[in-house]
């Protein structure tokens, strides 16, 4: 018996409703002709009726590969659930995409400018600075010192280092901070797919 071992994702994108187990998975075997034939298996999509994202079980297709070759045995070292994303066809226009990366580049600058504000008048740190000045210069403060200006330049340059990116460089290889936020988000989102699906009485009564 032929062992085939199977590595699938946990969420994967498709080109098309149709779509091989090569377009979701790994495939490897001993037999390099069964395996050629094994990518290009069609994969049951029965549930996929346009754009959108979709749940699907191993199980499913662990029972392609069987009815097509009995005589093999299957070996998942993958999810034992996925997610196919099936997205919509074309791409949005360049202007559009431009007023979308313009819309969130001033939602970003003016939400951050508008927390350290806050954070800054919540914590008093005007008359902070006025305070230490007159400290140690014995002179009044006019609300623009070196303290002011060191602190606006030490804050815009903790940010850079904090997030380690600017436009496609990189200080170090290590992900940024939004990188590992986006895939803590994009984790909960997949997880919370499919637990959904697996609740859904209609796929419990099968």
């Amino acid at each position: 018996m032929t062992t085939v071992y199977l590595q699938i994702d946990q969420n994967v994108k498709v080109p098309s409703e149709r779509f091989c187990l090569k377009d979701v998975g790994k495939v490897s075997c001993s037999d390099k002709a069964l395996e050629v034939k094994l990518k290009l298996l069609k994969i049951p999509a029965g549930q996929i009726n346009g754009p959108g994202r979709y749940v699907f079980s191993v199980l499913d297709v662990i029972e392609a590969i069987k009815k097509e070759y009995p005589y093999v045995e299957v070996n998942n070292l993958g999810e034992a659930d996925f997610i196919v994303t099936r997205e919509k066809k074309g791409n949005p226009g360049l202007l559009w995409q431009w007023m979308k990366t313009l819309g969130v580049c001033l939602l970003a600058f003016f939400g951050a400018a508008l927390s350290i504000m806050a954070f800054n008048n919540d914590v008093g740190i005007t008359e902070l600075f006025e305070k230490m000045y007159l400290l140690f210069t014995g002179a009044p403060s006019d609300g623009f010192t070196v303290l002011e200006a060191s602190y606006s330049v030490g804050l815009g340059a903790g940010i850079f280092l904090f997030f380690n990116h600017f436009s496609k460089k990189k200080l170090t290889a290590d992900p940024t901070p939004l990188e590992m936020e986006m895939r803590s988000y994009e984790d909960q989102i997949n997880t919370t797919l499919i637990e959904a699906d697996n609740r859904n009485p209609e796929k419990q009564n099968r």
